[in-house]
């Protein structure tokens, strides 16, 4: 196991050394400890290894995560898992705001709330957060899932295309052209998948609703002139 100590080395080294690695590589086994709140630990990896981050983290962590997986033992600030590609990031605490931005796939775990905007143009990742989310989030989701399991803040799922919000609390308000939808056994299948991946399996999809498009905006029409 590699253990890196951001006291002692740089963010940029640290970086340079993952950046180095290859798909076929034996060093798959990382910890990063003194984090201290820095930005940008793990950003960029493309490598299936496992990075275990001891203490809290700052701006997009984990950013554009591509086969790798990603334990933050610790809050983690705006932008966790921003652009991620795939793999895993999991937050054991709370994330600030922007968690999963415009992510096109892999899973990311959030164990506590998220701030506001939560999954904004996500792409197709999975995010789950344990928690609660706050205002905007989902904001121009085109493709993905959102479970939440606690409660959702105001304009949940505003100008969202084609991904699907599943909240188990109580939402504040909904976006512009977001609204409730009746799940179907497909559905509940998906939401028992993303619950099982991520450790969730004593909660019932049954326990959810799920909103997605009204897709009232996706052709300019007169009639929906204030929605826009």
């Amino acid at each position: 196991m590699h253990v890196v100590d951001l006291e002692q080395q740089s963010v940029r080294d640290l970086n340079a050394a993952l950046h180095r690695l290859t798909p076929d590589t034996n060093e798959t086994l990382w910890q990063v400890t003194n984090s201290g709140g820095k930005h940008a630990i793990g950003a960029g990896v493309d490598a299936p290894i496992d990075i275990v981050i001891k203490g809290n983290v700052g701006y997009y962590c984990a950013g554009m995560n591509k086969q790798a997986s990603i334990t933050i033992h610790g809050n983690a600030g705006q932008g966790v898992a921003e652009n991620m590609m795939s793999g895993r990031v999991h937050v054991m605490g709370d994330a600030s705001q922007s968690a999963g931005a415009t992510g096109r796939g892999g899973l990311l775990i959030v164990e506590g709330d998220a701030a506001a905007r939560c999954g904004i143009s996500m792409k197709g990742i999975d995010i789950i957060v344990k928690g609660s989310i706050g205002a905007m989030s989902a904001f121009m989701a085109q493709a993905g899932n959102l479970v939440v399991l606690g409660d959702a803040g105001e304009a949940l799922g505003d100008s969202i295309y084609e991904a699907t919000v599943f909240v188990r609390g109580k939402v504040k308000s909904l976006g512009a052209d977001c609204i409730e939808k009746p799940m179907s056994a497909d559905d509940k299948t998906r939401l028992s998948g993303i619950l099982a991946g991520a450790g969730v399996e004593t909660v019932s999809p049954e326990d959810f609703r799920m909103y997605a498009s009204a897709r009232r905006l996706y052709n300019f029409h007169i009639d929906n002139l204030s929605s826009y």
